[in-house]
């Protein structure tokens, strides 16, 4: 007869865990590591500047207002606090396009809409698997698509090779923010058991600043396309999320914990 299966209640119980972003994203990973039992260090290591070229955004945004695009896609939460920002209208012709599901619940709770989230992949990726069914393969189409400085072009790309009239305008900046000397010294010091690593600007800062990460400390990405740009600039990967969420990356972090806890019981 199975004995049934005992999940332990706190399974991060005596975990320091590094939170490199704030703002709410922080304040509710930080709370949901809390529930695990684990203790948060939430310490960010980026942030979101405007763009070098203000007036291309905004002759952008003008020509959104005036239904000039058929489509804008939305690749990050950040974007959605941009259009807010400058109180960006959509016209009501113009369908929103939104890479990952934190993006379009940031869309909808700004009020906008939005018409395709891709149900696989969570990526620029999986947008464009999905692209030609959401549109029925019309070509040509007028898209606006915004993205951070240093996001690579793979939305714009591919929805130019299809055969799109593509507008590609920076939205943002992201910028690297240096961390406390305590903490550099708690993570260089082993006393920090896991650090999340959200995006690739994310294992940069965390490679420049807190590298090499001792190797009793798991280094946890959100997804595989973070743990590609992780491991291409020389940070170890330890744990990769099966989805592109935050409930997933710290599930991710509880199963690696408790296969650890499980292998020192051997």
């Amino acid at each position: 007869m199975h004995q049934p299966k005992t999940t332990v209640a706190k399974p991060l119980a005596g975990w320091k865990v590094l939170v490199p972003r704030g703002g709410p994203w922080g304040d509710q990973v930080a709370a949901n590591l809390r529930a695990r039992g684990a203790q948060p260090i939430v310490a960010p290591m980026i942030n979101f500047a405007p763009t070098d070229d203000a007036p291309a955004l905004e002759a952008a945004l003008a020509r959104l207002a005036a239904g000039d695009f058929d489509w804008m896609t939305v690749t990050s939460a950040t974007t959605v606090d941009v259009l807010q920002s400058h109180r960006a209208v959509v016209a009501p012709g113009t369908r929103i396009a939104a890479v990952g599901e934190t993006t379009a619940a940031a869309l909808i709770a700004a009020g906008y809409h939005v018409d395709i989230v891709p149900s696989e992949d969570n990526s620029a990726r999986g947008l464009l698997l999905e692209w030609e069914n959401a549109t029925q393969g019309v070509i040509p189409l007028r898209v606006l698509t915004l993205r951070s400085e240093i996001a690579k072009p793979l939305l714009t790309e591919g929805l130019r090779r299809v055969g799109h009239d593509v507008e590609s305008v920076v939205a943002y900046r992201t910028v690297g923010v240096a961390v406390s000397d305590t903490v550099i010294a708690n993570v260089k010091a082993g006393l920090v058991q896991a650090v999340l690593v959200t995006s690739g600007s994310v294992a940069q800062q965390v490679f420049d600043q807190l590298g090499p990460i001792p190797e009793q400390t798991l280094v946890a990405c959100i997804g595989p396309r973070t743990a590609k740009d992780a491991t291409a600039i020389g940070l170890r990967v330890d744990v990769i999320a099966d989805e592109r969420s935050a409930e997933s990356l710290i599930e991710s972090l509880v199963s690696a914990a408790e296969a650890r806890a499980l292998a020192a019981q051997q």
